[in-house]
């Protein structure tokens, strides 16, 4: 740099320094094209956006590109600064040339971050057509189509292109059977195509993938309540990856939902060994969740001193609600319910969404353990703090109803439907409080109607829509919906209901299995309890 170069470099930045930005950029851009210096290029472009000129910063890029065509970090500024000014034909022309411009071994990288780059364009249907386009030379070769075609289908499902993503899926797939990226888009669509994509995950699965790809679909049929199929694809995971802790860990909490305590106890420890020296905190977190489903489990077999060490080996940093909460019951469990309570109670939060979860917590251990009215005037409080709480509201209806302040209950739930018309739960609780005191049938069974249709596999709204069924007298019918779901979720509440519709059936020796499956589940389930009373059932 000679002397007048620097003067005038000097210049400009005296300039921009004073508030003349304007004056500054020029000196800047023109030194930069003297020199053909990036570095002058780039400062230039930065002057431009600080001073929020797009057009001058758009200037500066473009005459950068121009100067030093192989400049990829040109590129990159001019494709920003085209979609800041919402340019985003242009913009796709300059993605098409930058991607022309890298190496073949940097393409599928910038690919991969298109969407977040393009995220900003309000019309999410006109940036998926624009990617595509620019897209289209990679999406030919072989070594980029499968990253292509995800980027693409990425932002077809963004844009709510369903079936446009589903295609998208699965051309890339067809690009690249080994590929990751196009079943993991064709996992996100699963839900909402499980016709086009249940296939095409089913058939790769067969071969070998990536632990967290085979997690990934187990996870999915988990939450289609497909147990089965995710326990096996759960045994191969731990076979051909045996040191990947998190399929251990999911393993074990499936086997432990299913009931098959034994299985999910060794799947839980093997979690422990692997996860107790990994020092991250998200690795810790699930390890505490290990010790915690394992402590739970020693409960439950009445091992109180070993579930006492497994909580004693939970991480410093575990929730400490969930933590509290788990001492507490087995505390309650030993008739040590005063120390139970105080347990509770001690729990520190630093946060308002803290606060709300150790009142849930408190009033649960209350309500179970027939405290119904210190667990009313602890969420009453509350919710005077916090008037706008959906969860304590829906704590308090469930407290009212113990109480069988009936109309005080129907009151905090409909507000709660008008508040948020999307929870199910609230539905789901009036229309089974109905049809358990079997009063306005028909009403309880639109109100759970409405719930299974914002959450259809829902075990326990399937089990309200089994007893309304039962209670309007239409016992065939009921029976089905009440073994589906028990069959979707082993529960002792579920049990006491399935059991009651056999017994009235005259099929006695069915209700006494399952009644007495869903002892062993839940001993101390009050419906159950209830359920056995009433009908003297001698277990």
């Amino acid at each position: 740099m000679d002397a007048a170069l620097f003067y005038q470099v000097l210049l400009g930045e005296l300039n921009v320094r004073n508030g003349s930005a304007g004056s500054g950029f020029s000196l800047i851009l023109a030194a930069a094209r003297e020199t053909n210096d990036p570095t002058l290029f780039q400062r230039a472009v930065d002057v431009a956006l600080q001073s929020r000129s797009g057009d001058a910063a758009l200037q500066a890029a473009q005459a950068w590109k121009k100067a030093i065509p192989q400049a990829t970090e040109a590129n990159r500024y001019l494709l920003q600064i085209l979609l800041a000014l919402n340019r985003v034909d242009a913009a796709g022309q300059a993605l098409s040339v930058s991607l022309q411009d890298l190496p073949p071994s940097e393409q599928n990288a910038a690919i991969v971050s298109v969407p977040r780059v393009f995220a900003r364009v309000p019309d999410k249907k006109i940036a998926a057509d624009t990617v595509e386009k620019a897209l289209a030379s990679v999406l030919k070769q072989s070594a980029t189509a499968a990253t292509a075609w995800t980027t693409v289908g990425r932002m077809r499902r963004e844009a709510g292109q369903l079936a446009l993503a589903v295609e998208a899926s699965k051309q890339g797939h067809a690009a690249d059977p080994s590929a990751p990226g196009p079943l993991i888009l064709a996992l996100s669509l699963a839900g909402a195509a499980p016709d086009d994509m249940a296939p095409l995950l089913e058939k790769a699965m067969q071969a070998d993938v990536q632990a967290e790809l085979r997690l990934g679909y187990a996870r999915h049929l988990i939450g289609q309540n497909q147990q089965t199929p995710a326990l096996l694809q759960l045994a191969r995971l731990n076979a051909d990856h045996p040191e990947f802790a998190d399929g251990w860990l999911v393993h074990g909490l499936l086997l432990q939902e299913t009931g098959d305590f034994k299985e999910a106890e060794k799947k839980l420890r093997r979690h422990v060994e692997l996860a107790t020296p990994k020092p991250d905190p998200a690795q810790q977190n699930k390890l505490a969740e290990s010790l915690m489903s394992l402590a739970q489990m020693a409960q439950r077999q009445g091992q109180w001193a070993q579930a006492e060490q497994w909580l004693a080996q939970v991480p410093v940093q575990a929730d400490p609600i969930k933590l509290a909460s788990r001492q507490a019951d087995l505390l309650t469990q030993q008739g040590r319910t005063a120390e139970a309570r105080q347990v509770l109670a001690q729990i520190q939060t630093s946060n308002a969404e803290q606060a709300t979860r150790k009142t849930l917590v408190e009033s649960m251990w209350l309500r179970e353990n027939k405290q119904v009215s210190d667990a009313y005037a602890l969420v009453k409080k509350a919710l005077e703090a916090q008037p706008q709480s959906i969860e304590l509201m829906s704590e308090l209806a469930m407290v009212t109803e113990k109480l069988k302040r009936f109309d005080e209950m129907e009151s905090l739930l409909r507000e709660i439907m008008r508040r948020k018309p999307e929870d199910a739960h609230a539905f789901n609780a009036l229309g089974y409080s109905l049809a358990d005191r079997n009063t306005r049938l028909e009403e309880a069974r639109q109100l759970i109607a409405q719930a299974l249709k914002l959450a259809p596999q829902d075990a326990y709204i399937q089990d309200s829509l089994g007893w309304v069924t039962f209670r309007q007298g239409q016992h065939a019918e009921a029976l089905q919906i009440l073994q589906a779901a028990y069959r979707a979720r082993p529960d002792a509440e579920i049990a006491a209901h399935l059991g009651e519709v056999l017994w009235v059936m005259g099929q006695r020796e069915q209700a006494a299995t399952i009644w007495r499956e869903g002892l062993m589940l839940k001993a101390d389930n009050e419906t159950l309890r209830e359920t056995l009373q009433r009908f003297d059932f001698k277990p």
